[in-house]
């Protein structure tokens, strides 16, 4: 059959809806989970807790290259396991579970003066989060993977027909995408008093959101476990348990499936590298280090990304039956290229809403093409069994997931170095937020009537650490020349800050300010205080400099490797009708 002919799915390839319902939610653990755990730890331990971004970065290789060694071994495992529940769905059940319980382990890094007061620097308490990060992650990933790559290898076998596996890998990403549409929205979440208390950061509101997170994570795990089936099992327990080491060898001299893994590895690399620099771009450059309003525009971003997914699903589906996929993927490369162009204009600070347009497109490239590529490494399964005679999807797919997250890893190393490139002053969004923070409590005792002749010594204390924001911009000015004209502003500001400041404090020691006013004196410092966190106009440039390009110029790299892929449509139609005949041979001679 030609690509241009019509097609027509077999009755008994056709996956029935409660099943591509069931099987399609599963995308909320690699869509959503997984991307809030690469993104937001390194977002919320720089500017939150005060990290190193380039340690943070650093930490973040290492869950990747335990991966490395996890990700083969239970595609392997999945491969051979052989039970009553199927090879499968065993490790569905323990793996979501357990990346529900991990994911709220992982934002509850210890922290506070109690937690500070064991450690004689401050040095030695940010490496003792830097570790609680790593052993977070690591467990997280591995229960991740213990989820994903089984319930990626159950996809590949639950259609042997062309087109329905990217209909359920659509679905995997349209339904992983509804949960994902309230990813952005977490930082939104995390920031209101209701999670983070008054006074709290965005880390210690996302320690109540993730336990939100995990109480609707486990009751999904059940029903998945339940209502999902493992068509070919029957056959699959008879197969010869193979060794490890003879998978993978077997798997990475496959010429056609390393040519896929190049492709969506260069590109994937591209994008990871610059992951967190929209967070960056839209809370420090759009909205001048306003974390509370650019979370707003993060989660509306969020949801248009979200629901631009779903749309993608339908032309995707459409492209793919007519074109075929070779060719739906180089579309979706050229929307990707497209969105990183207009960023040029759309990350605008007088129309922040401009960010829309680079979202609809990217949203729409990246959704047909990762789908795309799941889709495609179950025909490479289809072509391997005909040379074969085995059938290893979990050893595929797990290969295949290890060289994209592998590309992450290395990915998350380059961000740190990328942040260092941008001279991105993490201390300085830490000093800011501890003065805000200070301010809104002072504020919330005055209109309470709470403890105000406690009020004198918090002015007091805010002084001092208004002083020490100095120190470090006087400190900055001599490490960056070229900045200097910036932090000569912002240490005008900070001395404004400090003179308002010790007023208020000598009218509130000798009592001659009543509490009402009080508070409006404290609102009035809280309004001059979110210029403090403005970064320098060198630094802002080159975060949407290296945001925008090196994206393009990966992209570009894939589309030039996809022309030469050379697994077409009608390759795929000749080999499932090859693979057809050999069973009916096989089941003939068992009869």
């Amino acid at each position: 059959m030609s690509a241009n002919e019509p097609h027509t799915t077999a009755p008994e390839d056709r996956i029935p809806w409660n099943q591509l319902i069931a099987y399609g939610m599963g995308g909320l653990v690699p869509v959503a989970l997984f991307n809030i755990a690469g993104q937001l730890m390194g977002l919320l331990g720089n500017i939150s807790l005060g990290l190193s971004a380039f340690w943070l970065g650093t930490i973040m290789i290492i869950p990747r290259l335990w991966d490395a060694v996890s990700d083969p071994i239970v595609g392997h495992l999945s491969d051979r396991t052989r039970t009553r529940l199927g090879r499968r769905r065993p490790y569905i059940l323990v793996g979501g579970i357990a990346t529900a319980l991990s994911f709220v382990l992982m934002w509850w890094v210890p922290r506070g003066e109690w937690v500070r007061s064991f450690f004689p620097t401050t040095a030695a308490y940010n490496w003792f989060q830097l570790f609680y990060i790593l052993i977070g992650l690591l467990i997280f990933f591995t229960s991740t993977t213990a989820f994903e790559i089984p319930h990626g290898a159950l996809g590949m076998e639950m259609s042997a027909d062309y087109h329905e596996r990217t209909r359920l890998f659509s679905a995997k990403s349209f339904l992983g995408n509804l949960f994902a549409m309230g990813t952005p929205w977490l930082i939104y979440l995390a920031g209101l008093d209701f999670f983070r208390g008054t006074g709290g950061d965005l880390a210690a509101g996302m320690r109540y959101v993730s336990i939100f997170i995990a109480a609707l994570l486990i009751p999904l795990t059940l029903w998945w476990f339940i209502v999902l089936r493992e068509p070919d099992f029957t056959v699959a327990k008879e197969q010869h348990k193979s060794k490890f080491w003879d998978d993978m060898r077997s798997t990475v001299q496959n010429q056609t499936f390393m040519s896929l893994v190049v492709i969506i590895f260069t590109l994937a690399m591209g994008f990871n590298f610059v992951a967190l620099f929209n967070y960056y771009i839209t809370i420090f450059y759009i909205f001048g280090g306003d974390a509370v309003t650019a979370g707003r525009l993060l989660g509306i971003n969020g949801t248009v990304w979200a629901v631009t997914g779903h749309i993608a699903v339908f032309p995707l589906n459409w492209l793919g039956k007519r074109l075929g996929k070779n060719y739906t993927l180089l579309i979706s490369i050229l929307l990707m290229c497209a969105a990183q162009l207009s960023k040029i204009v759309c990350y605008n600070p007088r129309h922040p809403y401009l960010v829309v347009i680079p979202t609809v497109l990217l949203s729409a490239g990246m959704l047909m093409f990762f789908t795309l590529g799941s889709s495609m490494v179950g025909d490479i399964c289809d072509e391997d069994e005909l040379n074969t005679g085995t059938r290893s999807e979990g050893s595929y797919y797990a290969v295949y997931w290890w060289f994209i997250k592998m590309g992450s890893a290395f990915a998350s190393f380059v961000t740190g170095l990328l942040l260092l490139f941008t001279t991105f002053d993490e201390q300085q969004n830490i000093s800011v937020d501890s003065l805000t923070g200070k301010v809104a409590a002072m504020k919330t005792s005055a209109e309470s009537n709470e403890n105000t002749s406690k009020l004198p010594d918090s002015l007091g204390s805010m002084i001092d650490m208004a002083e020490d924001l100095r120190r470090h911009f006087e400190e900055r000015a001599e490490m960056y020349p070229t900045q200097q004209e910036h932090i000569a502003r912002l240490i005008e500001r900070t001395d404004a800050v400090r003179s308002e400041a010790a007023a208020l404090r000598d009218r509130t020691s000798a009592a001659t300010l009543p509490n009402a006013a009080m508070a409006r004196e404290l609102d009035s410092l809280l309004q001059h205080m979110g210029a403090l966190k403005q970064q320098a106009p060198k630094t802002l440039f080159r975060l949407r400099l290296v945001e925008i390009g090196l994206p393009l110029l990966m992209s570009i790299a894939s589309i030039a490797l996809t022309l030469r892929y050379p697994l077409t449509e009608a390759r795929c139609y000749e080999i499932k009708q090859a693979l057809k005949e050999r069973h009916a041979q096989l089941a003939a001679a068992h009869t």
